[in-house]
This record gives structure tokens, C-alpha cells and sequence, in this order.
């Protein structure tokens, strides 16, 4: 059986423009905190980033950040975090969130958030891990992109073998739950560092 300890957090580094993406984002940090699940994270303090690491922080749980060294002074790394793991580039910062976490939720965010979204669910599909990828639904942001990929699936371009799972929340108490669900159900699967950064 497979546990949840640690789960990586994609979201933005703005705040949107609904006040109920920063609510989750806080709420969301406290949960983790209160079931002492440690954050990974893109190690900033603006936006929805900042928002779930002080909260998880304010409430006394643990939080890794992990960002290149050329966003440091843009997204003005967290320096109240435990761990703030700085990398030459995105490749490495994506390749540490990976193996640093058991499973992924993406909060509302830009184009950043959906590529390292989607590249987890690459990895996914062509059976590179198992471990949960869930969308925060939070206000219904992510449904355009659950609409495309509806859309890919009846033009066969996501075809019957290389289905993905992806899960879905739309209120932030239930998504602890629905990782804690898919992991206990998914099969251990051990990754090699090796294999990983190869991916």
C-alpha cells in the first residue's frame, strides 16, 4: 500500500481573480499541516504559491520549496521554509518535485502550473509512475481543460490504452481523502533515481 506523506502543490504565482483561489490555496496548506503531509512546492511567497506554504507554515506543518536560482528574486523565495532546494534550471526544479512527492494536486494557475500538470500526466500515461494527479477544481477553473480532454478522447488521440487518471475535487477537504483513495488502491511502484532523471 502506498502512503501520502508528501504532495507537490502546482499553482500560480499570481493570485487570480477570484478570492476563492487564495481561500483554497489557504485552506488547503492548513490541511496539510493538520495531517502532517509535507508541502513541495515552486518555493515563492507571491500568489497561490505563497499563500498554501505560509499557511501549511502557520499552522505548523512542514514545507519544502524548490526554485531555480534565475526565479528567486522574481517570485521572492520563501525564506520561512524548512528546506528551499535552489536549482540551475526548470528541468531540475521539476525532476526534485517529482521524486520529492507522492502524489500532485494543481490549484488554479497559469501556464506554468499546466505544464507541469501535464507533464506529469505524460509521465502517467506512458506508465512512468503511478503516483495520484489530482485537479483542484476549485470554482470550476480546471473544467476547460477536462473539457479538451474529453475531446481527445473521442477524437483518439487519448486512445483505450493510454487512458490517464486524473482526479478531481471541488472543495478542498476532499482532496486528502481522494489521494489517500488512489494510493491505497495503486500498485507499489519503486522508481530508481536513476530512471527518474531520465525521464
Amino acid at each position: 500500500m502506498n502512503q501520502i506523506k508528501t504532495v507537490c502543490v502546482y499553482c500560480g504565482s499570481g493570485s487570480g481573480t477570484n478570492p476563492r483561489f487564495v481561500e483554497a490555496a489557504v485552506a488547503l496548506g492548513k490541511v496539510f499541516a493538520e495531517n502532517n503531509i509535507r508541502l513541495v512546492y515552486g518555493g515563492g511567497s507571491v500568489g497561490l504559491m505563497g499563500a498554501v506554504a505560509r499557511s501549511a507554515l502557520d499552522h505548523g506543518g512542514s514545507v519544502t520549496g524548490i526554485i531555480p536560482e534565475f526565479l528567486r528574486a522574481k517570485e521572492n523565495a520563501l525564506a520561512r521554509v524548512q528546506e528551499m532546494v535552489i536549482t540551475p534550471d526548470m528541468h531540475e526544479r521539476k525532476r526534485l518535485m517529482f521524486e520529492r512527492s507522492d502524489a500532485f494536486v494543481a490549484l488554479p494557475g497559469g501556464i506554468g502550473t499546466l505544464e507541469e500538470l501535464v507533464e506529469q500526466m505524460t509521465w502517467q500515461q506512458l506508465g512512468r509512475h503511478n503516483k495520484p494527479i489530482l485537479l483542484a477544481n476549485i470554482d470550476n477553473f480546471w473544467e476547460p481543460l477536462l473539457s479538451l480532454l474529453s475531446h481527445m478522447r473521442v477524437t483518439e488521440f487519448i486512445r483505450p490504452g493510454l487512458s490517464i487518471d486524473i482526479l478531481k475535487a471541488e472543495r478542498v477537504e476532499d482532496i486528502l481523502p481522494r489521494l489517500r483513495a488512489a494510493a491505497a488502491r495503486a500498485p507499489v511502484q519503486e522508481m530508481a533515481p536513476e530512471v527518474a532523471r531520465r525521464l
